[in-house]
């Protein structure tokens, strides 16, 4: 302790590394999460059913390939996986129209929709959407005919609450089709790809418009707590579609996991093996530094291990005092590292950057927002860069012990 060049060196290497790795293992922990929560409200679910036409041309939205029958499917779904809430959607793309006082158009531009179930008391769509964080003025529907519709395609065409948006598409069966719906609130849901263009209308109303009686595009499942659990999404997934194997009717239903769609697995192992490669880059390279301190600390203190050696303690002994002693460095440099790593991450995880302005043209759904997220892992992953290198860096500088001839020691001492 009061030799500050074998404890605060390397006490502050050790800091500054596990801070940096406690960070990054929060913030990339963050940015999974996003990626996970946004998709599954917007687009995959936890778990997703389908038509198997609907699914194998999923990209393309083909509503005419939807699924038939959805009242009697979610019935079987309810008493099967109780474990899940569902709920239908149908996405839909058109053409919103916005007529002048003599009802020609004045302003237009292309839509991506989505019908949700807003006017049923006991739906969860409006909390899993986030819709009142969301809305930025206005009211959510009440009423059918009402539609939300994005803040910024609101302000490029020049639409006031209360007026009249005419929804110009196509029916099931491939017929066109109009509607006209009053715009009552606008929304922000800080995710570029959902706010360049975004019409979230009741799934009744599309159902109407669309010719799509009892039929939904796609039926999603969320576990009750909202948590993802990758295994048992694919557990489930793998009974539903068993029961279905035997048939080769291509409407018939088929579930696919959050992991087997918009290429998410490929995605989320990549996270995975970014967070691992992380840690060992800090390993290494603070197992260098250390090893460099460690070096620099036995040439200063060469004459106490020598006299150490020369009074008859083992050199196994002095060995591993030295490693005693770094344990010690590692320890107290982990916890102050990990203190000062979880405060700027519990920050970022309240406050977020917004990174809106760089998404501009992204197409991933994924907040605008970058936020970390602490977790109970986040505790304890900086102990193992922290103490790792510490050890190692000292195991390997500390070789030179072992290497001192006993011979030597007197002619050492006397210099």
């Amino acid at each position: 302790m009061r030799d500050r060049s074998r404890s605060l060196l390397p006490i502050l290497v050790t800091t500054i590394g596990v801070m940096l790795t406690v960070f990054m293992f929060c913030y990339i922990n963050g940015a999974e999460t996003d990626i996970i929560e946004g998709n599954a409200k917007f687009s995959t679910g936890h778990v997703k059913i389908m038509s198997r036409a609907y699914a194998e041309e999923e990209d393309q939205v083909p509503n005419d390939l939807a699924y038939i029958g959805i009242e009697e499917l979610m019935g079987q779904l309810k008493a099967d996986y109780p474990q899940y809430v569902w709920t239908p959607r149908i996405r839909f793309g058109g053409l919103l129209d916005i007529p002048d006082e003599r009802g020609e158009t004045r302003s237009q531009g292309p839509v991506m929709g989505m019908a949700v179930d807003l006017l049923n008391d006991s739906s969860f769509e409006s909390d899993l959407l986030n819709l009142d964080d969301a809305l930025i003025r206005g009211r959510i529907p009440a009423n059918p005919g009402e539609i939300l519709i994005s803040d910024e395609f609101a302000r490029q065409l020049g639409l006031a609450l209360g007026e009249t948006a005419t929804l110009v598409g196509s029916t099931m069966y491939g017929s066109m089709t109009t509607a006209n719906f009053s715009v009552v609130g606008t929304i922000r849901f800080g995710v570029p790809a959902m706010d360049r263009g975004a019409m979230i209308a009741d799934i009744s109303d599309i159902q109407t418009v669309m010719d799509m009686p009892d039929t939904a595009g796609e039926i999603l499942g969320f576990a009750r707590d909202f948590i993802y659990r990758r295994e048992e999404t694919a557990e489930s997934a793998t009974i539903f579609n068993a029961r279905y194997s035997g048939t080769d009717d291509e409407f018939a239903p088929i579930m696919v996991s959050l992991h087997e769609q918009n290429e998410l697995e490929q995605m989320l192992e990549l996270y995975g093996s970014i967070t691992g490669v992380a840690l060992v880059i800090f390993v290494i390279v603070m197992s260098i530094v250390l090893w460099n301190a460690g070096l620099m600390g036995s040439l200063r203190r060469y004459g106490e291990i020598g006299l150490r050696l020369a009074i008859g303690e083992p050199k196994g002994h002095l060995y591993r005092t030295l490693i005693a002693e770094s344990l010690m460095v590692g320890c107290v440099g982990s916890v102050l590292g990990t203190a000062l790593g979880l405060g700027f991450s519990y920050y970022l995880q309240a406050k977020g950057i917004n990174i809106t302005t760089m998404m501009q043209n992204a197409s991933m759904i994924m907040s605008g927002i970058i936020r970390a997220r602490v977790t109970p892992a986040s505790y304890v992953i900086g102990f193992i860069p922290g103490l790792a290198a510490a050890v190692l860096g000292t195991s390997i500088s500390g070789i030179g012990i072992f290497r001192r001839r006993t011979a030597q020691l007197i002619k050492e001492l006397e210099t």
